[in-house]
């Protein structure tokens, strides 16, 4: 591939010779949560977590005591470096859940139900967006921010079999966007990353592999646990035609 043509604050600096034609995708990246999968609802898991009926009302409470926790000194300091390791990343959401003084007795049982996969959802088009991939020959991996493997959630709902290659953050002491995450997944699948596309719904974390060279699509937030999550926009850039 020829390489692209220097570029000054408006655009290239000399006019290319005939059409540039980017690398074909050879491989997709995805995310996890939020790209993939959705955890179910924090009023469906603490309900779970107590065991007991929740009024509406106390849910509503509950619910404002985790929102006013993400400011608290102690929280902000415990999701710093929250996915270099298992431990860190236990005590950053423990810390969090334990902030709402209801929930402190459940903390430990809300932080198992993120490493249970009965409480992750496939979003609606995961499966045919990873079966339509695979079926065009492309090389599919993970690579998340997480605290523990991921392969038995994916495994669980019968999506692990579209995956060769699985990059968790905390096996490797550090995190998204680092490049050492990228170029290990390319380098485990045998692609280049200007041959790979990586799908999150982070701008910072998912879009920042554009530093490592890879192609970053980023997903609109939002999407509701289950839902229909708009991947088929990965299909149309993957197996877009060429010039």
């Amino acid at each position: 591939m020829r390489p692209l043509p220097a570029c000054g604050p408006e655009g290239p600096l000399r006019t290319p010779d005939g059409p540039l034609r980017p690398s074909p995708v050879r491989a997709v990246l995805f995310d996890f949560s939020g790209t993939l999968f959705q955890i179910a609802s924090y009023a469906d898991r603490i309900r779970a977590a107590l065991g007991s009926p929740v009024s509406e009302a106390a849910m509503d409470a509950l619910l404002a005591g985790l929102e006013a926790g993400l400011a608290l000194p102690e929280v902000v300091a415990a999701q710093r470096g929250r996915d270099v390791s298992a431990a860190a990343h236990r005590r950053a959401f423990t810390t969090w859940y334990a902030s709402v003084p209801g929930l402190v007795p459940v903390a430990e049982a809300l932080y198992e139900q993120l490493r249970s996969p009965e409480h992750w959802r496939p979003y609606a088009d995961a499966a045919e967006t990873l079966d339509a991939l695979a079926g065009r020959g492309i090389a599919l991996g993970v690579v998340s921010d997480v605290g523990w493997d991921l392969r038995p959630t994916f495994a669980h709902h019968g999506l692990d079999r579209y995956f060769s290659v699985w990059v968790h953050s905390f096996e490797h002491d550090t995190e998204k966007p680092d490049p050492a995450l990228f170029g290990h997944a390319c380098r485990e699948l045998g692609v280049a990353p200007a041959e790979t596309l990586m799908v999150g719904d982070h701008a910072a974390k998912d879009g920042g592999a554009a530093g490592s060279g890879l192609r970053p699509y980023v997903l609109p937030a939002g999407a509701a646990p289950g839902a229909v999550r708009g991947l088929d926009a990965v299909l149309r850039l993957v197996c877009a035609p060429g010039p």
